[in-house]
C-alpha cells in the first residue's frame, strides 16, 4: 500500500511532462507550420512579380522601334543633318534666333572634317550696286565663304540680282539711321550667320563697300589673325561720354563708355558671346535711344568691358572722317584712281604684335557710279 503510493506522484509527474512535451511538439509545429506558410507567399508573390516584370519587359520590347542594320550605318549622315543650318527664310524671331544661335559645342575639337568660312554680312537699305565687283571678288572661292543679306522688307528685289547674292536675304525688319533697330539688324544678321557651324570669322559691310585685296588675302588675314577688330576708343566730348546716361548703372559705369565704328570684324567665339549677352545689351534697348546711336556705342562698351584683352580696337574698313559731319565722305567716279586705291592698300598698322602694311581689308562709301572705274583697276591694283 506504502508502495503504491510512492508511485503515484510518479506516474503524475510523468504524465505532466509528457503534456508538456506534447505541447511543446505541437507548438513547434504550428511555428514550423506558420514560417512555411510565410516563405511560400513570399516565394508566390516574388514569382508573380518575376513573371509580371518579364512581360512588361517582353511587353516593352516588342513596342520599342526595332533599329536596323541600315540606320545604324546612316548614324553619322544623323550629325551632318543636325548640324546643317536652316533655311535663310526661315521664321524664327529675334529671340528665338539669338538662342538657337548661341548653342556651342564645349569640345573644341570638331568629329569631321571642317572648312572654316568667312561670313560676310552685308546690311543694305536695298540692292548691292557693286555687286558685280563683288561677283568678281569671290568667283572660284566657292565653300570658304558664306553670304548673309539684311535689307529693307520694303525691297522687293525688283532690280537682277547677281548670283552670288541669289538667295541669301535673312528675315529682315525696318532699319532707321541713328537708332537702335541699326545694332538689332547687326544681330539679326551675326546670328543667321552663326547657324552655319562652318563660319568662324564674321564681317559686316554695306552696299557701299569694296575688297581692297583678293579674296586669298582677305581670307588668310583673318583665318590667322589672334585677334577680333572692334573699334572702341573713350571720347569725353558731347558725342562720346555725353551719350551716356546714368540710368545705365551699375551695369556700366562712364568711364566703361566707349565709341566705336559699327563696321566690325570678329571671330566665332566673341560673335557666339554677343548674341549671347543678356545684360548689357537690354540695357542699352531701356536706355540708348534718340541721339544716343546705340550702333557706335554698344560692341565697342561690351567688348572693352568683357573682351578687350582679344581685341585690336582698330577696324578693317576704312572711311573717311576728314570732311566732318555725322555722316563718312562718298567718293564719285572720279576719286576713283589707281593711285587712291594703292594708298587705302598700304596704311601701316599692327597685326598679330607685328607691324605690317596691310591694315584696311576694306573700304566705303562708293556710290554706284564708281563701279565701272573699279571693275577696269581690280585686276591689277586689287588683283582680282
Amino acid at each position: 500500500m506504502k508502495t503504491s503510493n510512492n508511485q503515484y506522484p510518479i506516474n503524475s509527474i510523468s504524465k505532466l511532462f509528457n503534456a508538456q512535451l506534447q505541447c511543446l511538439h505541437s507548438l513547434t509545429y504550428v511555428i514550423v507550420l506558420a514560417f512555411g506558410v510565410t516563405i511560400g507567399i513570399i516565394i508566390s508573390f516574388y514569382l508573380q512579380n518575376c513573371i509580371f516584370s518579364l512581360q512588361l519587359t517582353r511587353l516593352s520590347l516588342s513596342s520599342m522601334p526595332q533599329i536596323t542594320k541600315e540606320e545604324i550605318l546612316n548614324h553619322s549622315m544623323a550629325l551632318k543633318e543636325f548640324l546643317k543650318p536652316p533655311n535663310i527664310m526661315h521664321d524664327m524671331d529675334d529671340e528665338e534666333l539669338s538662342w538657337r544661335a548661341s548653342m556651342n559645342p564645349k569640345i573644341p575639337k570638331y568629329p569631321f572634317d571642317r572648312v572654316p568660312k568667312v561670313a560676310f554680312m552685308f546690311l543694305t537699305r536695298g540692292p548691292i550696286f557693286l555687286a558685280p565687283l563683288w561677283e568678281k571678288f569671290f568667283k572660284g572661292h566657292e565653300g570658304y565663304y558664306s553670304i548673309f543679306v539684311h535689307s529693307d522688307p520694303s525691297y522687293n528685289g525688283s532690280d537682277p540680282e547677281s548670283p552670288v547674292f541669289h538667295g541669301r536675304r535673312i528675315p529682315s525688319k525696318g532699319v532707321k539711321w541713328g537708332n537702335l533697330n541699326m545694332m538689332e539688324a547687326e544681330l539679326r544678321l551675326l546670328g543667321n550667320a552663326l547657324l552655319d557651324i562652318s563660319n568662324q570669322r564674321f564681317v559686316l559691310l554695306s552696299e557701299s563697300c569694296i575688297p581692297l585685296f583678293n579674296f586669298s588675302t582677305i581670307y588668310t588675314y583673318l583665318m590667322n589673325s589672334t585677334q577680333n577688330y572692334v573699334m572702341a576708343y573713350d571720347d569725353p566730348g558731347p558725342v562720346g561720354r555725353g551719350r551716356y546716361s546714368v540710368q545705365m548703372l551699375p551695369e556700366m559705369k562712364i568711364s566703361q563708355w566707349r565709341k566705336g565704328s559699327q563696321w566690325f570684324e570678329m571671330n566665332r567665339d566673341l560673335a557666339l558671346e554677343v548674341v549671347s549677352d543678356r545684360i548689357y545689351f537690354p540695357v542699352f534697348q531701356r536706355y540708348c535711344n534718340g541721339s544716343c546711336y546705340a550702333d557706335e556705342h554698344y560692341l565697342a562698351t561690351f567688348v572693352s568691358i568683357k573682351f578687350w584683352e582679344r581685341n585690336s580696337n582698330r577696324s578693317l574698313t576704312w572711311v573717311d572722317w576728314s570732311r566732318g559731319g555725322s555722316h563718312p565722305a562718298k567718293f564719285w567716279r572720279s576719286a576713283v584712281t589707281v593711285e587712291f586705291l594703292e594708298r587705302l592698300r598700304s596704311e601701316k598698322c599692327s597685326y598679330n604684335e607685328n607691324t605690317t602694311h596691310v591694315c584696311f581689308l576694306f573700304a566705303r562709301k562708293f556710290l554706284p557710279n564708281t563701279l565701272s572705274r573699279l571693275m577696269k583697276f581690280a585686276p591689277k591694283t586689287m588683283y582680282f
